[in-house]
This record gives structure tokens, sequence and C-alpha cells, in this order.
């Protein structure tokens, strides 16, 4: 274990990485990283720029503004761009990969104990706060998104057109981003000053002392861009894609649950520009409204499960996926486990695959741009489309739970009032999420006890 920063010698980089303790620290960090996307990069800048020395701050901000440019889980792919740097296109693997994988099979875990033991008074008591305190948690996440990104009217006005066209046109998400990422482009060209830069992450204020990877050192070999590495990278990645999508083609069809299951997650890696909460809505659209894989409930559940397992927020897909095959008895009633498990691991490999072509692809050329790389003006107005579509997801996880029957039906006030809550802990007190979503759990399981 490393020194306390204070014993360290500031003045002398540490000493050299092997990859297989690079590996136990990303395997470390699999299990630790709770906190959604801010948390996990808080860890990873007190572990690899403050303690480890294994970064230095300047090159660690260069890597995340290109990881924020990036359709995908951010904090996932700065884990793969800096083991990429440290151990080659292996170490980026290995440091993505074990990001993910504790997570996945948390959540494997914890799928089969909610469908197969869900309806157990004090789980079903558990997951009645849960739910209240989901809907507070998205609202604050279109808050917390539109903060950093609304500060032009214009950039208002995405947004609110974005609202109107998922929640009154009912039009698909692509559709509203590829329109926003049009806006803004003309936007860019014609009015850069209302599509400059909204987020993003600004220059190193402390120096942690001597790095590994510093500002100043030769660049290594592997970090060269080089075109044979790219034409190698790309025909790999066409591979790792194509192959099993061909295997479930023409050995179950295109319309099997696993072919669509396969194809939809891939095309929601693609779409995950501004966090998971981004891509929900489409998820949402597709695996609840289209292919009918959960209920409006259990995504909500599977939100709140999310929320409270480390790693990436966007494994969701996994209890989404777990429940489809699950539920489906995709590999027919003596298999439903099986069938579950086969589903999430399946759908991870076609959600996680672009982020580590990304970072693996892209990373030769953004380490030749140290200083220059900044949000670009389509990002900026999809960002701000973004803070409309996820308003729209919590009106719509709103109407649900308050209204199961439909606005015909009796309202629920046990549950507005657990949401209620929820937002004043959240946006008043500012409480974590995890904090919150234990309290709501137990408010919600002696609601259910007392009735």
């Amino acid at each position: 274990m490393s020194a306390p920063i204070a014993e360290q010698n500031l003045t002398q980089a540490p000493a050299p990485v092997s990859f297989w303790q690079a590996f136990l620290f990303w395997l470390k960090l699999g299990f630790i990283s709770f906190g959604g996307p801010a948390g996990q990069i808080a860890i990873m800048h007190a572990e690899l720029v403050e303690r480890r020395r294994w970064i230095s701050e300047r090159r660690f901000l260069h890597a995340l503004n290109y990881c924020m440019l990036l359709p995908g889980p951010e904090a996932q792919q700065l884990a793969t761009y800096i083991g990429w740097l440290m151990h080659r296109s292996w170490g980026g693997v290995v440091a993505g990969a074990l990001f993910v994988l504790p997570s996945l099979l948390i959540l494997i875990v914890l799928s089969w104990l909610y469908v197969a033991w869900g309806d157990l008074p004090l789980l079903a008591g558990l997951f009645f706060g849960i739910k209240p305190a989901v809907t507070a948690i998205v609202l604050q996440a279109a808050r917390r998104i539109g903060g950093r990104v609304l500060r032009h009217r214009w950039l208002w006005a995405i947004a609110g057109a974005a609202f109107l066209a998922i929640f009154v046109l009912h039009l698909p998400f692509p559709l509203i981003v590829l329109a926003a990422g049009l806006i803004g482009y003309l936007g860019g060209r014609y009015a850069p000053t209302v599509f400059a830069a909204a987020a993003g992450h600004g220059p190193a204020r402390h120096d942690y002392g001597a790095a590994l990877i510093d500002d100043h050192g030769p660049r290594p070999a592997h970090t060269r861009f080089r075109w044979g590495r790219l034409a190698w990278l790309m025909a790999i990645g066409a591979a790792l894609w194509c192959l099993p999508m061909a295997w479930l083609t023409l050995q179950l069809g295109w319309q099997h649950a696993y072919t669509q299951m396969g194809w939809f997650f891939t095309k929601a890696a693609l779409l995950t520009f501004g966090g998971a909460y981004a891509v929900l809505p489409y998820v949402f659209q597709g695996a609840v409204g289209h292919y009918g894989w959960l209920s409006a409930g259990q995504m909500m559940d599977g939100l709140a499960l999310g929320e409270a397992t480390p790693g990436p927020l966007i494994m969701v897909v996994a209890f989404v996926a777990f429940l489809g095959g699950y539920q489906q008895a995709l590999l027919g009633p003596d298999a439903l486990f099986l069938a579950g498990a086969l589903a999430a691991c399946l759908v991870c490999w076609f959600t996680f695959l672009p982020s580590f072509l990304f970072i693996l692809l892209g990373g030769p050329l953004v380490e030749s741009t140290h200083g220059k790389l900044g949000f670009s003006a389509p990002l900026t107005a999809i960002s701000a489309a973004v803070v409309g579509v996820i308003l729209n997801l919590a009106l719509f996880f709103a109407y649900h739970l308050f209204w199961p029957q439909g606005f015909a039906g009796q309202f629920d006030a046990p549950s507005a009032l657990i949401a209620f809550g929820a937002a004043v802990a959240l946006f008043g007190f500012k409480r974590g999420v995890i904090e919150v979503l234990g309290a709501c759990a137990l408010l919600g399981l002696l609601i259910r006890l007392a009735q």
C-alpha cells in the first residue's frame, strides 16, 4: 500500500506499476465505485492523482474531457483510458472490464432475488418506498444536468422542444438526438457563443507532485497514432460485434428476443450522450413499451438497484435483460435463471463494446491534443435536449406511481408523500442517493406493515 501523501517524496515519480498491481487496483475499484459518475470519478482522482500519483491531474482531466464527449459511461471509459495509458491495450481492456464485471455479477444475483422473491411482504414493502425515491432521483438528474448545460435561453428552448417532442408528440429518442445535434452543428457555425462548451472540466488547479504519467514526459510508443493499428482495431471491433450477432441471427432468428436485445442495446450504447439518465427514456420506450420485457414498475425497481450497486448506472440494462430472459423463459421453464443470466451478459457485451472501441481507437489522437480538446456545439445541443427528455421520464414515473390505475383511479398519497420527502432530502438537505434510497425503503416497509 502506498504511503500517505505527507510521507511521500513528491519531487520524484512513484516506482513503476506492474500490470498485476494495476489489475488489483481496478478490481478493487469495481467493488467500491458507488455514487454514480461524479462519485466514481472522484474516487479515481483521489486514488490515482492524489494518493498513488499514477497520473498527473492535467492528464487526468484531459482524458476525462474526451470521455465526456463520448456516448457511454464516462467513468468506465476514463478507467479504460488510464489503463490503456499505463499498460497498452490489454491494460485498458482489463481496467474497463473490471469496472463493470463486479456490478454485473451483483445485479444478476439481485435481479434473480427480485424476480423470484419480490412478492414477499418484506421485499414488496422495501420497493414500495424505493419507487417514489427513484422519481425524485430522476428529477434531480434533470436539474443537475440542466444546471450545467442550460446557460443560454436558446439552450432552454432546445430542452423545452425536446420535452414537447417526446411528451406530446411521442417522437423516438434517436430522432430527438439527431435533430438536436443538427441544431448544434448549425448553431456552432452561426451562433458560436450560444453553443460554446456548456460543461466540462477546466485546467488543473493542484500539483500533487511528480507522477508516473506526467505533463511533460515523452509519449510512450503505444500512444502514437498509426494507421495500421487503427485498421487492425477496427477489424477486431467489427468482428467482436458481427460474430455474436451473426450467430444469434442464424441460430435463433432475427426476431428472437436475444437477437433483438443485442441489436437494441447496441443502439442504446451509441445514444448515451449525457450519461445513463439520457438513454433511460430510450430503454424505457423499447424495453417496456415496444418489446414488453418488463413493466414500468419493474423498470423503476431496476433503476433503484442500479443506483444502490457499484459500477456505472447504465448497468441497469443487465436488470432489464435478466427480467426479459427470465420472465419470457427464453431457455425453457426449467432454466429460468440461466435464461436471465445469459441475457444480462449478452446485453452487457453489446452495450459496453463501443465504449472500449472509442477509447482504444481515439486515444492516440487525443494524446496529441493536450489542452485543445473541448465540447463541440452539437454535443452541447444534445445535452440540452437530454434535460427535456429526462424531465419527461420523471413525469412518466410519477404518473405510473401516483395513479397506478390511471387518472380515473385512486391517487396513491403515501407514494406521493415519500417522493416529496425524497425530493426535500435530495434538493434541500443535499443528502446522498444511497441514504435517500435506504430511508425511503425503510419508510415504505413501515407503511406497508401498518396497512
